[in-house]
């Protein structure tokens, strides 16, 4: 197998970007109180999904990870919003850059919890060519080269095993792209490595969000203290933010439910629990998950959107998608 070239050792002494696994570890004992700071935000978090049932857990999941991809997107600069990324999660393809669409797509499998980020061809959904090299036209390395990269990569980050998972995400994105393990036009799957990476340090959290805070740091430099102060305070934010969407999420379901109250039935509390646990759904979704009939998930959909409690993304007849009016 040839050599990436990518190790600790092969690093120029004198090239401050490139500092090696004592520097991360030196900046993490002087952040120490900035990194205690972002733990208990994201246990704050995982608490806070730790409440909800696994289909309630899920959706929040989904939703958290369509903001992070929307994000993501628009700091790669192939902006793609979470309406049109949701869209083609429910088969209902959005008028959008097939490519960035793409790449969401893999992106939220790997948010929601799909492949092993040890396994790294197939986190990145790389398929070994049988005949020997994989296609030659690929931006980034191939066969055997992309292999020993991924080794290499993954045996640097192993070097890193001092520090703790919610401080070696700016560590790892500096050797993500060292070790040209994505192309220019695909940084998202560096930055979804290691949202799926920091989640070791919560078992109860599919990813680490960051949202609109990732994009100060997700293409990051300078020495290891400014990169880490920068990046936990973005966990510390992204966390936050994340949990203040999902009590803003309950606050609405509670608002909704007391809208409807006048509303003859349980109908309309199924409705505002399904929508409430789920970011997307079209009516037949909601006529399962409510266990109503279409013409009842029809009729009070439409009334929900006309009291300001949902909002339809589509507008059309024959696939009608639903979402909470957040």
């Amino acid at each position: 197998m040839r050599e990436s070239g990518l190790s600790w050792q092969g690093l120029d002494e004198g090239d401050p970007a490139l500092p090696r696994p004592g520097d991360w570890l030196a900046a993490q004992s002087a952040l120490a109180v900035d990194l205690a700071h972002a733990a208990l935000a994201v246990g704050r978090l995982e608490a806070r999904l730790a409440l909800m049932d696994d289909r309630t857990r899920a959706g929040a999941t989904r939703r958290l990870a369509l903001i992070e991809i929307e994000e993501m997107l628009r700091a790669q600069g192939t902006p793609l919003s979470r309406d049109e990324i949701g869209l083609d999660a429910m088969a209902a393809r959005a008028g959008a850059d097939l490519a960035a669409m793409a790449q969401a797509r893999w992106a939220l499998r790997r948010l929601e919890g799909q492949s092993d980020p040890a396994r790294l061809r197939d986190f990145l959904a790389l398929h070994r060519n049988p005949d020997g090299e994989d296609a030659t036209w690929s931006e980034r390395p191939s066969g055997a080269a992309f292999d020993a990269a991924a080794a290499d990569f993954l045996s640097a980050m192993a070097a890193l095993s001092g520090l703790h998972p919610l401080a070696r995400a700016p560590a790892a994105r500096m050797l993500w792209r060292l070790a040209d393990l994505s192309p220019e036009t695909a940084a998202i799957e560096g930055a979804v490595w290691a949202a799926r990476d920091m989640a070791r340090a919560a078992s109860g959290l599919a990813f680490l969000p960051l949202g609109r805070h990732g994009r100060a740091v997700w293409a990051d430099g300078g020495p290891p203290e400014r990169r880490l102060s920068r990046h936990l305070a973005a966990v510390a934010q992204g966390a936050e933010d994340a949990a203040r969407m999902l009590d803003r999420l309950s606050a609405w379901a509670q608002a909704a439910q007391d809208a409807t109250a006048a509303i003859k039935g349980r109908n309309p509390a199924r409705i505002i629990a399904a929508l409430a646990a789920h970011p997307v759904l079209h009516t037949a979704g909601v006529e399962d998950l409510a266990g109503i009939s279409r013409d009842t998930a029809e009729r009070l959909l439409s009334r929900m959107r006309t009291m300001g409690l949902v909002r339809e993304i589509t507008g059309a007849r024959r696939f009608r998608l639903w979402a909470a009016r957040v």
